[in-house]
C-alpha cells in the first residue's frame, strides 16, 4: 500500500482498499452530513489531495474512528459501511 492507500484486513481475509481522500470524502459524522436531510456538507475541494489517516482507533467491535491530518476527527466508519466502501479489484467488479 502506499501514503494515499488504506487496506484492512477482515476476518474472512479479504483485503479491502481504500484510497484515503476517498473514505475522508466518505465521513457520515454530523459535521460532514446533515442529520436530518443527509445532505452532504463537506465539499470535495476543501479536502486536500494529500489527506490521510493519522490515527485509527478501533470503536467496540463495530467500528473506526479515524483522526485526518486535516484535522477532521469525529468521524466513526462502522465495519459494515467500510466493507461497502471497498474499492479493490473484485469488489468494484461487482
Amino acid at each position: 500500500m502506499g501514503p494515499q492507500t488504506l487496506g484492512v484486513r477482515w476476518s474472512d481475509h479479504h483485503t479491502s482498499i481504500y484510497n484515503v481522500r476517498n473514505l475522508r470524502l466518505a465521513c457520515r459524522c454530523a459535521y460532514c452530513v446533515d442529520e436530518w436531510t443527509h445532505e452532504k456538507r463537506i465539499k470535495e475541494e476543501n479536502i486536500p489531495d494529500d489527506v490521510r489517516p493519522e490515527k485509527i482507533d478501533s470503536v467496540g467491535r463495530y467500528a473506526f474512528k479515524i483522526q485526518w491530518s486535516d484535522g477532521h476527527d469525529t468521524g466513526i466508519y462502522p465495519f459494515a459501511n467500510l466493507r461497502k466502501l471497498c474499492e479493490c479489484p473484485a469488489c468494484r467488479a461487482h
